[in-house]
């Protein structure tokens, strides 16, 4: 099924921006791809640690710290309740070791994962009771929390205290934003938090816990400011879980990314990275924020999508190479059968929407909604994605859970806010959604089996109102032509050096090209050659079988081909039209 074509703009150059840049001894093709996304002066790209946001700004990392630093001061026993995503992986791994750097015995710490299919996400009751015989007085939860307010009432009754870290979106009550009454609450977004970067991932509030920690504990006489523990070392695991998590990469953010590829590529680095790195074929000396989204996530998600996280925490946990190389294997395993099982709902997702399109005379729905009885319940956000990105459409996909429920995945387009769209229709109708949450762009809800086409007219209805043709019209930002002789090995190292990302988008170029020939290249992709300014070049369009016009604008990223030792640029294919 073709997917819609593409309105491709060019960034907008700011020329003071891009000039400022220019005398600050940028090249001139980084500072006009800089100066279009933003950046107006060279101190934003400083990526050293001194310009970290601080921790004080984070409300409620005083209180985590005392209440953290009073847990191990009383050699009591705290225990971790981390989410099945690669961030909440990242996140767990990266408090047991920093609190193991700033003091914690082993025996006082232990963690919790959620089944995705038998207990679902968060702090909930039956998670606080999986905790109990690990005997913890003190429960800290790592990229979820803010949302359950029944698990921290449970906890809380049972005696325990509870410090929950997370960056979701607040549970709302009768449109009111409604807290966990939590002994301790750190999130960028809860109210009045004046932390200035609201997109820290949930490994990246759990880092800044730490740093919270490590000054009370300085406060406390157990170490001075040059003897305290360095917990940089824990970079690569804040980087990968940023990265995996597709948060905003503002400038913030990107310090703790360009730092944990750094050390990435330096080769101080968690022995389980390592051995991803290794299992996915990847070079960590080369390790660019393309490994971390696309390789290394993948394969920690895969743990939580089909079988158990706990495999993918113990591999960021491993401290002996050769186990955790084992632990890599086994994920790259799961994920590769992740990816045969994806390809199959894929293939009976599209049927669907042929069908359902069919039915509207090739027209996509302002929504799009899909269940069928087959589909599993751990991919269907990934096949929300790809259906998204094909049509442009919010997009849900539901499959039945182990408990009869049925549990959907969302993804949504620019201009349309996925968790208040589906408060809206929780408002609407109070008895349909049994539970929801999520972001702007992804969320998640649970229907009773037999709802389903009840939520598909609800956010139809929704949709409806919300979107316009504007914001159904697919826009690909491009950042214009690229000079031919900036078509070189050098110019994509220079890229893949820098750090980009959500909001943040890699280079993306737009040239006017006449196509030479097509032809499909095993089986699932478009190999083109192009005549671009007179010059022949390579291109390839992945997952694109569809033959394309002999002539259009060719929308690209650059990108290293390497063949039995040689190395040859390509163009990899976003859109032609």
């Amino acid at each position: 099924m073709p997917g819609t074509s593409p309105q491709l703009l060019t960034r907008d150059v700011p020329p003071r921006a891009a000039w400022a840049l220019e005398q600050a001894g940028l090249p001139p093709l980084l500072a006009r791809l800089f100066a279009a996304r933003g950046v107006q002066e060279a101190a934003e790209l400083d990526d050293g640690l001194a310009r970290l946001l601080p921790p004080e700004q984070l409300k409620g990392a005083a209180q985590a710290a005392t209440l953290l630093a009073d847990t191990l001061d009383a050699g009591a026993r705290i225990c971790l309740v981390a989410d099945y995503d690669c961030d909440g992986a990242t996140a767990c791994a990266v408090a047991l070791r920093g609190l193991a750097l700033l003091g914690a015995r082993p025996e006082q710490l232990s963690y919790v994962v959620p089944d995705r299919a038998i207990h679902g996400y968060g702090l909930t009751p039956a998670i606080v009771d999986m905790a109990l015989p690990l005997s913890p007085q003190l429960l800290m939860t790592v990229d979820n929390g803010i949302a359950s307010l029944a698990g921290v009432a449970h906890a809380k009754a049972l005696g325990l205290k509870v410090l929950v870290t997370d960056h979701h979106l607040p549970a709302l009550i009768d449109g009111q934003v409604a807290l966990p009454a939590a002994d301790a609450l750190v999130n960028p977004n809860q109210p009045d938090c004046p932390f200035e970067s609201k997109n820290l991932a949930g490994v990246g509030v759990a880092f800044y816990v730490l740093l919270a920690l490590r000054g009370e504990l300085r406060r406390r006489g157990r170490f001075d400011a040059a003897q305290q523990p360095k917990l940089d070392g824990l970079l690569d695991l804040v980087a990968l879980g940023t990265v995996a998590d597709v948060v905003r990469l503002d400038a913030n953010n990107r310090r703790l990314v360009a730092q944990g590829l750094k050390r990435m590529r330096a080769g101080r680095i968690q022995p389980g990275i390592a051995a991803l790195f290794t299992a996915a074929g990847r070079d960590c000396s080369r390790a660019n924020a393309f490994d971390l989204g696309f390789a290394l996530g993948p394969r920690i998600n895969a743990a939580g999508r089909l079988s158990d996280m706990t495999l993918g925490i113990e591999c960021l946990l491993c401290d002996e190479p050769s186990r955790a190389l084992e632990l890599a294997k086994q994920l790259d395993a799961i994920n590769r059968e992740r990816r045969e099982i994806e390809a199959g709902m894929k293939e009976q997702a599209e049927l669907k929407l042929d069908a359902l399109m069919g039915a509207l005379s090739g027209e996509a729905p302002p929504a799009l909604c899909l269940f069928d009885p087959d589909f599993h319940e751990g991919v269907v956000g990934i096949i929300a994605s790809r259906l998204k990105d094909r049509v442009h459409r919010p997009t849900f996909v539901f499959a039945r859970g182990a408990d009869g429920l049925l549990k959907g995945s969302g993804r949504s387009i620019p201009g349309f806010h996925l968790r208040d769209a589906l408060d809206l229709v929780s408002k609407r109708q109070p008895d349909l959604l049994k539970k929801f949450g999520g972001h702007a762009m992804a969320a998640g809800c649970t229907l009773e089996d037999g709802q389903f086409e009840a939520f598909n007219l609800a956010l139809q209805q929704v949709a409806a109102e919300w979107l316009d043709t504007a914001a159904l019209t697919r826009n690909l930002r491009t950042d214009g032509p690229l000079p031919p002789d900036q078509h070189t090995a050098e110019t994509v190292r220079s890229l893949e050096a820098q750090v980009w990302g959500q909001a943040f988008e890699a280079p993306l170029f737009c040239d006017q090209v006449d196509v030479i020939s097509q032809r499909i290249v095993g089986e699932r992709h478009l190999k083109l050659r192009v005549r671009q300014a007179g010059l022949l070049r390579d291109a390839i369009w992945f997952g694109h079988t569809d033959p394309v016009p002999s002539s259009g604008r060719l929308a690209y990223r650059l990108s290293l081909d390497e063949y039995q030792g040689q190395q040859r640029v390509q163009l990899v294919v976003e859109a032609l039209v």
